[in-house]
């Protein structure tokens, strides 16, 4: 199962650098891409990455296009609050959705319906288009109420891919174990990579 369009939903939690990365391998991949930020997740980003976007939403497209070394328009930037976003209808909704990383506060939002924002809507819509949605929740410990949500979602089809790198493939620096998580998603996806050496590979 390839896809050809992905909303990726980046939120509050640590870990940006996933979405980023996730982000920068699908547009190298010829992926068309909406990205969101939710107005935490773009606070967690600046502190954790430096990547400023504030101020409209030109401007802040442009800043996340030189950060990422991405050609003007390459990837679509939404407004959290833009209901109006095609990604938030079932008619034109993108073949898949990933958010990375999930904050327990947006997954805690989607395991209930919720839909008070683009990226909750956009979730709520790939549940009942039965299309995939992936979930990178980045948190520990987790809760009764954390492991609770999770298995709601994937009762109702979500994929769980939390934050958790493997060493097996002996990784060398900060890069490779978010590569790892990044190839992950990627799998879940049916897309082809070679951001990790496989279990048994020489």
């Amino acid at each position: 199962m390839g896809v050809n369009s992905v909303f990726l939903a980046i939120t509050g939690a640590s870990g940006s650098i996933y979405g980023l990365r996730l982000l920068a391998e699908l547009c190298r991949q010829g992926v068309r891409v909406t990205v969101c930020f939710s107005p935490s997740g773009a606070l967690v980003c600046r502190e954790e990455t430096g990547l400023d976007l504030s101020g409209d939403l030109a401007a802040a497209s442009d800043r996340l296009h030189a950060y990422l070394g991405l050609a003007a328009g390459t990837v679509a930037l939404a407004a959290s609050d833009d209901l109006f976003c095609c990604c938030a209808s079932g008619s034109a909704a993108p073949d898949a959705m990933v958010v990375a990383p999930c904050s327990m506060g947006t997954l805690a939002r989607i395991a209930a319906g919720i839909s008070g924002n683009l990226i909750e809507r956009s979730a709520d819509v790939m549940l009942k288009e039965r299309r995939p949605l992936l979930l990178v929740p980045r948190e520990t410990p987790l809760s009764a109420i954390h492991l609770e949500n999770m298995l709601r979602l994937s009762r109702a089809g979500a994929c769980l891919i939390p934050a958790m790198p493997a060493f097996y493939h002996q990784p060398r620096t900060m890069d490779d174990l978010v590569a790892f998580v990044v190839g992950k998603v990627l799998d879940q996806l049916g897309i082809r990579h070679e951001l990790f050496k496989r279990w048994g590979q020489g």
